[in-house]
């Protein structure tokens, strides 16, 4: 017993020497706790909604005042005004709005002599949660429009009221495929994690990382030569699940060559940025412990944060700024518009463009931190 005490205490004195692990495993079911909480069942919030008024009369103007409820109540939806409706189009399909009101010409007229006018609401219902939000909320305020037209009236007239016509943007979405472009990213982020980070610290440990330390080898060199070499082993993963999971979800027309050669390019940008941002957390580390604690934290942080699985109108305000700095979100967002969508590469300009700052941001980093020391 007294060998086996021995052993016991060997192995508490290394843990309690080595404080970050101590942290991290207290800290990562807390995270888990809060994130997940304020991540999912969430009421969902400032949806963008456009709003084209082709009458401009004052029913409509009545209609549209009441908006300002919501917005000061609930404040499911955010409504922005267009006066080109090929726009509003445009920047739905975009991503740029959730969904477009549209009010029809003569809608004040009919609305008058109790015509039954309507309004159509098209929806961006790739994502079914903040699309049913913003309906429901809709419905709600064209049946107290009614009302107010009609405040005599017991029970609802519906032959002479306004009503509200919900189009869907796309072909249903099932909730797998909705998942489908959180999946690939987190394959890029898992290869990475593995490719990019622990062998790269178990390299370290094992001695391997001294062989390059004599070789006249430039710091950008050898971080450029990691990064590229991971990127590939995470373009490769990225793409396999691209591929099974569209045929797994049943993605309509999945062997679209077009489709294909700009998620590749996603992928690629995807897999740059996340093992960028590797190569910086593994830079200064050397005990191989807590890469793997901390990438347990990255992916709960991460991952439930980029609107994969819930939208991102869901969350809480101070879950919002980890949102927005959060490079699984724009992974996320841009696999949903060509996947999902099947846009072009125009319309997901900005998660490119954010991805790639990022690893050029993260890559000069981790050159400026990384040591040709032991």
């Amino acid at each position: 017993m007294i060998r086996v005490m021995a052993m016991i205490e060997r192995d508490l004195r290394r843990y309690v020497r080595s404080p970050a692990l101590v942290i991290l495993s207290v800290v990562m079911p807390l995270l888990q706790l809060v994130i997940l909480g304020y991540a999912f069942g969430g009421k969902v919030k400032n949806v963008r909604l456009g709003v084209v008024d082709r009458d401009h009369g004052v029913p409509a103007l009545q209609l549209q005042e009441m908006f300002q409820a919501v917005v000061a109540g609930p404040a499911t939806f955010s409504p922005v005004a267009y006066a080109n409706p090929e726009q509003a189009m445009r920047d739905l399909r975009d991503g740029r709005i959730s969904a477009l009101l549209e009010i029809p010409p003569e809608f004040s007229r009919s609305v008058l002599a109790g015509a039954g006018p309507r309004v159509a609401l098209i929806e961006d219902n790739v994502d079914q949660f903040a699309a049913g939000a913003v309906q429901a909320e809709l419905q709600a305020v064209v049946g107290e429009f009614n009302r107010r037209r009609h405040p005599e009236r017991a029970e609802p007239r519906l032959s002479g009221d306004t009503t509200l016509s919900v189009v869907e943007l796309y072909p249903y979405v099932p909730y797998i495929r909705y998942l489908l472009p959180g999946m690939i990213t987190l394959a890029i982020f898992s290869s990475a994690m593995i490719g990019g980070g622990i062998i790269f610290i178990d390299d370290k440990s094992r001695g391997l990382h001294e062989g390059y330390l004599v070789t006249p080898i430039t710091k950008f060199e050898l971080i450029l030569g990691f990064n590229l070499a991971g990127v590939v082993k995470a373009t490769v993963s990225g793409i396999l699940i691209l591929l099974i999971g569209m045929l797994v979800a049943g993605v309509p027309d999945p062997w679209n060559v077009l489709r294909l050669a700009r998620m590749f390019v996603l992928i690629l940008v995807t897999a740059l940025a996340l093992i960028s941002m590797m190569f910086l957390l593994v830079a200064r580390m050397s005990d191989p412990l807590i890469p793997r604690m901390l990438f347990g934290v990255l992916n709960i942080l991460m991952f439930n944060t980029s609107g994969a699985q819930y939208p991102i109108y869901s969350f809480p305000a101070w879950m919002r700024v980890l949102t927005a700095i959060n490079p699984f979100t724009y992974a996320v967002d841009g696999f949903k518009s060509l996947l999902l969508k099947n846009t072009g590469l125009g319309a997901v300009a900005m998660d490119i463009v954010f991805l790639l700052g990022f690893s050029v941001i993260a890559m000069a980093a981790a050159t400026k931190l990384f040591r040709r020391t032991l």
